[in-house]
């Protein structure tokens, strides 16, 4: 009886411990199959995750701060830093000086294939991305004063493209080429869009490349001392450049957004959250658990009306899902634990 009664207790005592331990089998690392399992630790104060934003003056600084904010309420080591957009933080990933980038998807596609601006360069292969975020819409700001109404009203004016390489720039590039033009016909600067906009306020300046958010803050002051008129791209400009460039869609920008007198048609390219390689699989899941919770969406949502709108799980995978872009394998088992990957 007495025998019976030990072996019972050290039966119990061992599916306990079982227990305890996620069942042995485990699914941690990047060695377990599947999603990582609810009782999966990860010790969030020994992961630093810093976050690489973008210009002060533009939309990814304060949706990238938005993100360091939920994932140092999670537990984590964060920093948010302010870069100079997507040449810079695709390159920082790939040197290590980051763990969490925003970036256009059309420069990380070129990136990782090797073609455009980074013609020649190795392919960048190491490149993972975390999630989708939102479309990144080409906006060719100009002045009613100027009298600039076409893109071919554009030859021999004074044009800020965007700093070398950076995101605008390199849409500056295509769309250039979708109008059968080249930098030859204009008068060119590398300006980020905030330098170009300060230099149209003191008619230094005829037309900026922005490719942002909708609802810039600097176009937006620019609107308090001018008249903001938008460059179109549409017609067959827009169907060369989505032909070759299928990254690219078809967009919108609502004269309500900067109190223009029309709505004008232009091309939108998707934002992507880029992710080390290096950061463990049971670290990008939980880091997306707690971006997409609800706490984490109201906090990135509070950051911009871009970021509210959306950022949302159900389009986690725009701009990634199609493209020669991978997704971290922690990501991938996430979504394909939500049920929206297969």
């Amino acid at each position: 009886m007495w025998k019976k009664l030990m072996s019972a207790i050290l039966i119990a005592a061992l599916a306990v411990m079982t227990a305890a331990c996620g069942g042995g089998g485990g699914n941690s690392g990047s060695g377990g199959s599947g999603a990582p399992k609810k009782e999966t630790k990860v010790d969030r104060s020994k992961e630093f995750v810093t976050v690489l934003t973008g210009p002060t003056s533009g939309i990814y600084f304060p949706i990238g701060g938005a993100f360091s904010k939920v994932i140092g309420e999670m537990g984590y080591k964060t920093s948010a830093t302010a870069t100079g957009a997507t040449g810079e933080n695709i390159n920082a990933i790939l040197t290590g000086k980051g763990e969490l980038a925003i970036a256009m998807s059309d420069s990380v596609i070129q990136a990782v294939e090797g073609f455009g601006a980074y013609e020649g360069k190795p392919k960048a292969t190491d490149l993972r991305a975390m999630m989708g975020l939102w479309p990144n819409v080409v906006q060719i700001v100009t002045t009613e004063d100027s009298g600039i109404k076409t893109f071919a009203d554009i030859k021999g004016k004074r044009v800020g493209v965007g700093a070398p390489n950076s995101g605008v720039e390199l849409n500056a590039r295509m769309i250039f080429e979708a109008n059968g033009m080249t930098y030859d016909d204009a008068k060119v600067d590398y300006l980020s869009y905030g330098e170009a906009i300060d230099q149209m306020k003191n008619g230094q300046c005829d037309v900026a490349f922005v490719t942002s958010g909708l609802g810039n803050a600097t176009i937006k002051e620019l609107g308090t001392s001018k008249k903001i008129v938008f460059i179109p791209v549409d017609g067959e400009a827009l169907k060369k450049l989505t032909a070759k460039y299928p990254f690219y869609v078809e967009w919108k920008i609502p004269k309500e957004t900067y109190g223009t007198d029309n709505d004008t048609v232009t091309a939108a390219v998707m934002n992507i959250m880029l992710v080390s390689k290096n950061l463990s699989d049971d670290v990008v899941y939980d880091l997306l658990g707690g971006i997409y919770s609800d706490k984490g969406l109201e906090t990135i949502g509070a950051s911009h009306a871009t970021a509210k709108r959306e950022i949302k799980l159900d389009t986690a995978l725009r701009g990634i899902k199609g493209t020669s872009v991978k997704l971290h394998p922690g990501a991938e088992k996430f979504y394909k634990d939500k049920g929206i990957l297969k």
